[in-house]
Parts: structure tokens; C-alpha cells; sequence
């Protein structure tokens, strides 16, 4: 069998453990040839592939990024400055005049949006979860999560040194849209007075008085973390809005950080590795069994599968009566919305 491998839409850490997965296994286990896509579902259209022989996937376990590089470009929906008239036909086709039995698809909800209608204009897909967002449906975690969250908790570390320093309010804006999850677990982890998330509608005058109180409980620094994907008025940054009025309303030396990008860069964890590296195993044995149409999945750190039909158009958020909220409420944290 000769298979093809993509990675789509933002990069992360843990895309290339997977790439590598995919490809030993599918190449020592199963005899199969393997190319790489170039550049994400561009590479499909302007037939740009290398090939991904055994010795071209070591060294890879380690880097960050994506040796295929990437793109967000949709095939499925019009953007601005598109050039050719109908991208999925155009991929069917070059699919074909590749000699292709199968495509691996690496991405996150976007990605596995497109893998799911490619897989019912008829070709063979498998996709896998990766996002540091953590918010791709039908799976327990995504690859690139616990490296997100290790860069965000270590920058949180030091900042605690700073606040304290100068009795200083910090406000740590991090990833997430529409899902707060590395705010969440980042936030628990280094150790953050308050939190907000995406899920659950904060009120300012709460927020302002759990800085307050933790103040005449003589605890003159406070940090807060937020989901960049939090309601605020337009045109404002999710920290710079919450800091300003955080400072207006207690009066309080506040300073805002963003983490951006920093959050996607860099080796994965160990951790993100060896789930990296169980996707793409279990991708190459799927295809090898004539699975296709479906998403890589870890439940109960069991590596499963899910249809992709499953998967496509959904979003797994933060439930308010998450155990993780519920626990943090417990030990005091306030999510803005009601504080012990």
C-alpha cells in the first residue's frame, strides 16, 4: 500500500512524533511506502510531496513544528485569493495520480472537518487529533495539549515571583477561543487565584472583589488567568481588557502578559511524544485493516477510533460541573462568576 500523510491548519508540538508514528509503522510493520504532503492540503492541490522513506523519519521524535509544514487553507470553503475553481475535485484527482490507498490527515477541528467530506467524496482517510486547544470532540486529549500546558504553567512560575515582589496583580492571557481547557489545567497547575474560561460568564464586580478580599487577607498579589477566547468588548485583548479593569476597580498595580504563540513552539513533552507517537501507530494499523473514514482517539488511555462523520463540525468544551472546576472551587480559585 502506498499512503500519504498531511498536517493541517496551526502547528504544535507532537506533529512530528506523529508523522513518525505513522510512518515505522506503517514501513517496519507492514511493508507500506509512505510521502509526505507538503504545506497542508496546498501540497494536494500543487502536488508537492516528498518521500518519507525510514531514514528520513529519524531524528524527528524531538522537534517541534512540522517537517511537512502546514497551512490553514480549507478546501471545502472560498477564501480570498483562490485560484482554483474546485479544490476538492482537484485533490480527489491528485490523490489518484499519486497512487494513493490511503491519506493520513493530522489537525485539529478544522482538519478533521475536511478529513470527514474528503472521506465522502470517496477517498481513504484517517485522521489525528492534534490541537493544543485540546477541543477536538470524541477524544480525551489531543497532542500538543500537555506541552501547551507545561509552557503556559512555567511561565506562570515566574510570574508568581514577580507579583509577589512587588504586591502586583498579574493577568496571564493563554490560548483557547472558544474552549478554556488550557487555561483551566495551566491555571490549576500554577497555582492561579483566579480564572477565567470561555464556558463560564465571569462578572467584573466578582472578579474585582476576589482581589480585594485575597488582599485584606493579607495576600497582596493575586494571579489571574484567562482564555484569550473570554467576553470582552471588541477590538480588546482578553488581558489588557481584564487588567485595566481589574486596576480601575480595586485601584491595585496590575500588569498583563500574553503568552501567544510562545504556547505552540518548541520540544513536546514527553507525555505528548508517546500519545503522538500511539496515534500514529494505531493510524497505520487501521489503514492496514481497511478502517477508513475515522479519527484516532484516546478514552481511558485507550487508543481507540471514532467515525469521522462523528467528529466533523463539533467542539468539546468545558462543562461547568467539570471535576477540575469543581476541585479548584473547593480550594478556593474563583472563576468569575461566584468567589468563596
Amino acid at each position: 500500500m502506498k499512503i500519504g500523510i498531511v498536517s493541517a491548519g496551526g502547528d504544535c508540538p507532537g506533529i512530528n512524533a506523529a508523522i513518525r508514528g505513522v510512518g515505522k509503522t506503517a514501513i517496519v510493520e507492514y511493508g507500506m511506502e509512505v510521502i509526505g504532503i507538503s504545506n497542508g492540503f496546498d501540497g494536494l492541490i500543487d502536488m508537492s510531496f516528498e518521500p518519507l522513506p525510514e531514514n528520513r523519519l529519524s531524528g524527528i521524535l524531538t522537534l517541534g513544528g512540522t517537517i511537512l509544514g502546514t497551512s490553514r487553507m480549507k478546501p471545502f470553503k472560498h477564501q480570498d485569493g483562490d485560484t482554483v475553481e474546485d479544490k476538492p475535485q482537484v485533490i480527489v484527482e491528485n490523490y489518484h495520480k499519486l497512487g494513493l490507498d490511503a491519506l493520513v490527515c493530522i489537525g485539529g477541528n478544522g482538519t478533521q472537518q475536511t478529513a470527514n467530506l474528503l472521506s465522502k467524496e470517496g477517498l481513504n482517510i484517517i485522521g489525528l487529533p492534534k490541537t493544543i486547544d485540546n477541543d477536538v470532540w470524541g477524544t480525551d486529549v489531543t497532542f500538543g495539549f500537555d506541552s501547551a500546558v507545561h509552557i503556559a504553567t512555567d511561565a506562570m512560575d515566574r510570574l508568581h515571583t514577580t507579583a509577589n515582589s512587588h504586591k502586583r496583580v498579574m493577568v496571564i492571557e493563554v490560548m483557547g477561543h472558544n474552549a478554556g481547557w488550557i487555561a483551566l489545567h495551566s491555571g490549576v497547575a500554577g497555582g492561579g487565584d483566579i480564572i477565567l474560561l470561555p464556558e463560564i460568564n465571569y462578572n467584573m464586580k466578582v472578579v474585582a472583589q476576589a482581589v480585594l478580599n485575597r488582599a485584606e487577607k493579607g495576600k497582596p498579589y493575586s494571579i489571574v488567568v484567562v482564555g484569550e477566547g473570554i467576553k470582552v468588548p471588541k477590538k480588546k485583548g482578553a488581558a489588557e481588557y481584564i487588567g485595566k479593569q481589574i486596576f480601575e476597580r480595586t485601584g491595585m498595580e496590575t500588569r498583563a502578559t500574553i503568552l501567544g504563540y510562545t504556547q505552540r513552539g518548541g520540544t513536546p513533552t514527553a507525555s505528548d511524544r508517546i500519545l503522538a507517537t500511539r496515534y500514529g501507530s494505531h493510524a497505520a494499523e487501521l489503514i492496514h485493516n481497511k478502517q477508513f473514514g475515522r479519527m484516532v482517539c484516546i478514552t481511558g488511555n485507550k487508543i481507540n477510533s471514532i467515525a469521522l462523520d462523528e467528529v466533523g463540525g463539533k467542539t468539546k468544551l468545558i462543562e461547568k460541573d467539570n471535576p477540575l472546576v469543581k476541585e479548584a472551587r473547593n480550594m478556593g480559585v474563583c472563576f468569575g462568576d461566584k468567589c468563596m
